[in-house]
């Protein structure tokens, strides 16, 4: 995508679709607020442009000419995922602890890291290849930020209005979802 327009809305419309990562931001947000969610924006940047570089640099050929790698892969993704919503189905820390247990930050670099969205930037949206590839990804980078710090404010909202007999439910909700994912991911091709 050369037109700056066109890929500016469709990394905004991307990033802010639901998926596993603005999964965990929002349910860090809601267990211990915005202040102690903002360092996992770090790792989400950090995850996708990690995802991009070796998914541009190193996989594209092999990618292209292996297809079993790809749905090996996508399995390994889900499998991932679902370690991820069985950490989070079993915690045990009530939600009205005095230091609530947010989400980890190594959790979210390598969810990102593993979400099919990089893929997408990596081969579809972001011109890595074009002569502006320098301002595209800091225009993404950007647009991570933004759309990351709109999942973490829409995750505290919700959790201050949740009451407090709920707080077990929101690591559960934010398990079932990411166990949806992972089925998504894994077995929808």
């Amino acid at each position: 995508m050369h037109d700056p327009l066109v890929f500016s809305l469709t990394a905004l419309a991307i990033l802010a679709t639901p998926g596993p990562t603005n999964t965990l931001l929002a349910t860090s947000a809601a267990l211990v607020g915005v202040r102690r969610s903002l360092p996992l924006i770090v790792a989400e940047l950090a995850g996708y442009l990690a995802a991009i570089t070796v998914l541009h640099l190193l996989l594209a050929d092999v990618l292209a000419h292996h297809g079993w790698i790809a749905t090996g892969l996508r399995v390994l993704v889900g499998l991932y995922l679902l370690f991820a919503a069985w950490d989070l189905w079993t915690r045990r820390e009530p939600f009205t602890a005095a230091a609530p247990r947010g989400i980890r930050f190594e959790r979210v670099f390598v969810t990102t890291l593993l979400n099919p969205k990089a893929i997408v930037f990596a081969f579809g949206v972001i011109p890595l290849s074009g002569p502006h590839a320098p301002a595209y990804l800091a225009a993404f980078a950007l647009f991570v930020v933004l759309a990351a710090s709109s999942w973490i404010v829409a995750g505290s909202l919700a959790g201050a209005a949740a009451p407090p007999a709920a707080s077990r439910a929101i690591p559960r909700v934010s398990a079932v979802v990411l166990a949806c994912f992972a089925g998504l991911i894994a077995f929808g091709g």
